[in-house]
C-alpha cells in the first residue's frame, strides 16, 4: 500500500489511478498533518510514502522531520514527488529513497513503487 501525500487533488487522483491499474492500493493525505494523523491511527502502515514538499498546514520538510522523530514511522520509506528542482539543494538531507519530479512518467513511478510494494 502507498500513502500519497500531496495537496493537489488532481495529482493524487492521477497517481492513485495509475497505481490501482497495476493492482496497488493507495491512501491519500492532502498535507503532512493529515499524513501523520493517518499513520498514527492505521493498523497497517504503508509500504511507501510518496511525499510532495510544497503543501499548506504542514509541508513535506516538516512532515519528514516529524516522521523521522517517531521510531515506528521512521521505518517507512519515503520518496519525494515534487516540482521543486533538486539542483537547488532543497530535496537533499531528507533521507528519501528517491526523488521524482513533476511531471513524472508513469513508468518511473510504477518502477519505484514496485521496489517497495512488489511487482
Amino acid at each position: 500500500m502507498v500513502l500519497v501525500v500531496d495537496d493537489d487533488k488532481k495529482i493524487c487522483g492521477l497517481i492513485s489511478a495509475a497505481l490501482a491499474e497495476k493492482g496497488w492500493r493507495t491512501a491519500v493525505a492532502h498535507n503532512g498533518k493529515e499524513a501523520l494523523d493517518y499513520l498514527k491511527r492505521t493498523d497497517s502502515p504503508p509500504d511507501l510514502i510518496l511525499l510532495d514538499l510544497m503543501m499548506p498546514e504542514m509541508n513535506g520538510w516538516e512532515f519528514r522531520k516529524a516522521q523521522q522523530e517517531d521510531p515506528e514511522l521512521a521505518k517507512i520509506p519515503v520518496a519525494i514527488i515534487t516540482g521543486v528542482d533538486s539542483a537547488d539543494g532543497k530535496t537533499g538531507g531528507l533521507g528519501a529513497v528517491d526523488v521524482l519530479h513533476k511531471p513524472s512518467r508513469i513508468e518511473k513511478l510504477t518502477s519505484l513503487v514496485s521496489r517497495f510494494c512488489g511487482g
